[in-house]
Order: structure tokens, then sequence, then C-alpha cells
């Protein structure tokens, strides 16, 4: 089976919570990691998400490294909509 990655930045401009992370998260740009399969037998290329996953601030604190969550597609497009409704 072929899996392919897909990576972009995307850019908190106000503090956030996601579904599946037990705390609040500084504003800031972000890689989001999408990995998905191809789907076989068909005449053209067809990819569909099999996983998707943030890299965050480690909890520790004053610490510099950075730990990958396992987060859903939708609790992303959520925080990423209720930051940019946020009043500045």
């Amino acid at each position: 089976m072929t899996m392919r990655s897909r990576r972009e930045t995307i850019t908190f401009k106000h503090p956030f919570r996601i579904k599946g992370i037990d705390r609040l998260l500084p504003a800031g740009a972000y890689e989001v990691i999408t990995d998905e399969e191809m789907i076989e037998g068909l005449s053209f290329a067809v990819f569909r998400r099999v996983a998707t996953m943030i890299m965050v601030p480690a909890a520790a604190p004053r610490s510099s490294t950075m730990e990958m969550v396992s987060i859903s597609p939708i609790d992303l497009s959520d925080a990423q909509r209720i930051d940019a409704n946020a009043p500045s």
C-alpha cells in the first residue's frame, strides 16, 4: 500500500485548546502532519487520510522539546474557526 505524508504550518493568533490535549497551547505556528494511504484499484490516484498529528511544545516547563500528538481533523478545524472568530 502506498503512503504519503503532507506537512503544513498552521498559525493560531490566540492561545487555544484542542480536544486530545489537556492544556492551553500558546499562540503561534504549529506543524500539522497528515498521513494518507492510496486507495488501490482505481484508474487515477486517490488518497484517504489515515492520521493527523500536530507538533506541540512538550508539557515540561521550560523545555524546548516538541511532542507529536494525534488529533482529529475536525477538532483542528474547530480550533482554527474559534481562533479566527476570537476578538483581537
